[in-house]
């Protein structure tokens, strides 16, 4: 198992306890746990802010999860590469002639476990489509998504629903945007998401 921030003797528990103190500074709060699977894709929406980030981070500290995210190739390149691999990143080569969901396929077959985070989004901006990248990776990969709701109203990051792909796309985007419907994130003023987006 490759060393990450998430799992590093000293530091991670240092982090968590520093993360979960700060969550409980602010109010926010997690329900529920992760699955006890050995891979699986976790998407989080509503994202609306540039502090999800900060704030999906505390919840994988929280929840004690292992877990990995795509970034361009050139991130871990640079000088600080280490430092992108060490927070759990998979770089992804947009140059090679396998594409995305090829690489993370890849990824998730050379690991004995694999948590890859995702959001459909794409951006904290409005978009009225999702990215259907999560979808052909879990497709690909053979592996379920587990769900990640930010309810901002609430201040709660709600997880652990489990959904099994059942090859009909329209169907299942369906029923994802379900587990989401009427949640708004971080920023309040940015639109709920809803099935009609």
């Amino acid at each position: 198992m490759k060393t990450t921030i998430f799992n590093t003797p000293l530091i991670s528990p240092f982090l968590r306890f520093l993360s979960n103190s700060i969550m409980r500074l602010i109010g926010w709060r997690v329900e529920g746990s992760l699955p006890d699977l050995p891979k699986y894709i976790i998407i989080g929406a509503p994202h609306t802010s540039n502090w999800d980030f900060l704030l999906f981070l505390a919840v994988i500290f929280h929840l004690k999860a292992d877990a990995r995210y795509m970034g361009k190739a050139e991130l871990f390149r640079s000088p600080l590469g280490w430092f992108f691999y060490w927070c759990g990143g998979i770089p992804v080569d947009r140059k090679k002639s396998t594409g995305l969901v090829e690489q993370m396929v890849e990824a998730s077959k050379k690991s004995e476990k694999f948590i890859l985070t995702i959001a459909p989004e794409g951006t904290r901006h409005y978009v009225s489509e999702w990215k259907m990248g999560f979808y052909h990776i879990a497709r690909s990969a053979g592996i379920p998504l587990v769900m990640a709701i930010v309810d901002g109203k609430k201040k709660t990051m709600r997880v652990g629903q489990v959904f099994h792909l059942t090859g009909n796309m329209d169907t299942d985007i369906k029923t994802i945007k379900g587990f989401f419907e009427g949640m708004v994130g971080v920023n309040p003023r940015k639109k709920y998401i809803t099935l009609k987006d």
